[in-house]
C-alpha cells in the first residue's frame, strides 16, 4: 500500500500542474476567441465562425493593428481625442483612468514597477512578507511623512492577483536577488517551491527614489 501511495502521489505531481496549465490557457484562449463577436454575421459566411480559435488570431491581429495605428501622428491624435471624451464622462472617467494608469505601469518596459522583489515586515514587526515594489514616486505621501517612501504590493497566497498595497519607508524594505517569476512560483506554491540562491552575493539595493526637487 505504501508503494501504491507513492506512485499515486508521483502521478499527481505530474498531472496537477499540467491540468492547471491547460485550464488556465483554455480560459484565456476562450476569452480571446470571443472577439469573433466583432464580425458582422450577416456579411460573413457561417463556416467562418466554426474555425477553431479564429478569434484568438483576430485578437492578435487587432492588437497588432491598434499598435501600428497608434504609433503614428494620426493614431496618437485619435487616441488623444478619445481619451478626452472618456475623461468627461462621470464614473467611466474614474474606471478608465485607473485602468490606463495600471496598464502603463505594469506593461511599460522602462518602468520600475513589479521589477523588484522585496521583504517587508507585514502584518507586524518580526513577521516578513514577500512584496513587489510598484512605485517609488509617492508625491504627497512622500511629503507628508517626510520619509523616503516606496509603495509595495503584498500578494495573497495562492492567488497573487489579489493582495494589499503597503507603503513603507525605503530603509525598512530589504531587496532580494529573487526574480519576479521565481517569487510568484513561491507564492503560488504556498512557499513549497523556494528559488535557488547562492550565499555570498552582494546585497542588492532598493530602487532609488527620483529626486524631483
Amino acid at each position: 500500500m505504501g508503494r501504491i501511495r507513492r506512485y499515486l502521489i508521483a502521478g499527481l505531481l505530474i498531472w496537477i500542474p499540467i491540468g492547471i496549465t491547460i485550464v488556465v490557457f483554455r480560459v484565456v484562449l476562450g476569452q480571446m476567441n470571443k472577439s469573433l463577436g466583432l464580425l458582422p454575421r450577416e456579411h460573413v459566411p457561417a463556416f467562418v465562425f466554426e474555425i477553431p480559435y479564429l478569434g484568438v488570431i483576430l485578437t492578435f491581429l487587432l492588437l497588432l493593428v491598434t499598435g501600428l495605428l497608434t504609433a503614428n501622428i494620426f493614431g496618437k491624435t485619435l487616441v488623444g481625442w478619445s481619451e478626452k471624451l472618456l475623461q468627461r464622462i462621470p464614473l467611466i472617467r474614474a474606471v478608465y483612468s485607473a485602468s490606463k494608469n495600471f496598464a502603463e505601469v505594469v506593461f511599460s518596459p522602462s518602468g520600475d514597477s513589479f521589477k523588484q522583489v522585496l521583504l517587508i515586515e507585514y502584518p507586524r514587526k518580526g513577521v516578513w512578507s514577500l512584496a513587489f515594489m510598484t512605485s517609488n514616486q509617492l508625491g504627497e505621501v512622500q511629503h507628508r511623512t517626510g520619509k523616503d517612501m516606496i509603495c509595495t504590493f503584498v500578494p495573497t497566497t495562492p492567488n497573487p492577483t489579489s493582495g494589499f498595497i503597503i507603503m513603507v519607508p525605503k530603509e525598512d524594505a530589504i531587496a532580494l536577488d529573487m526574480p519576479v517569476e521565481e517569487a510568484l512560483k513561491m507564492i503560488i506554491s504556498l512557499g513549497v517551491v523556494v528559488p535557488d540562491w547562492e550565499p555570498g552575493k552582494p546585497l542588492p539595493e532598493v530602487a532609488a527614489t527620483p529626486d524631483n526637487t
